[in-house]
């Protein structure tokens, strides 16, 4: 079974946004916020809903970064990721824990879900 998410990177300041999950399974590990895409909805729609949903804000999506495939044991996940700005707002958490902005070089700091391993090695040597 696949399912096939999208995920904000949300940069500021030479920073990006990472949160801690609240819920389920994989609670109290970090990811970049996101989600599902509903039936009818294109991956970019889907990211500003979500990123509305869960925290909020208003973003703009700059440029698609990249697809990350894991596959977990219970599913095989297909995460189109996209570098994106805040439009609007301030980050309110009301899905997560805990977030934080962190300089690339801190990324490694937090204990990252395992399909966003792969995109913090990438963010890091960008």
């Amino acid at each position: 079974m696949a399912k096939r998410v999208v995920a904000a990177i949300i940069e500021k300041d030479g920073k990006i946004f990472a949160t801690q999950r609240g819920y389920g399974d994989w609670k109290g590990w970090w990811e970049f916020p996101g989600g599902k895409i509903e039936p009818g909805e294109t991956p970019e729609e889907a990211l500003v809903r979500e990123i509305r949903e869960e925290l909020d804000i208003g973003i703009a999506i700059d440029r698609f970064y990249t697809t990350v495939e894991y596959d977990y044991p219970e599913f095989h996940l297909e995460m189109d990721c996209f570098l994106c700005h805040i439009t609007e707002g301030e980050p309110v958490l009301l899905e997560h824990d805990a977030a934080k902005w962190l300089a690339k070089d801190e990324l490694s700091s937090v204990k990252w879900l395992p399909s966003d391993v792969e995109l913090i090695g990438q963010l890091s040597g960008d």
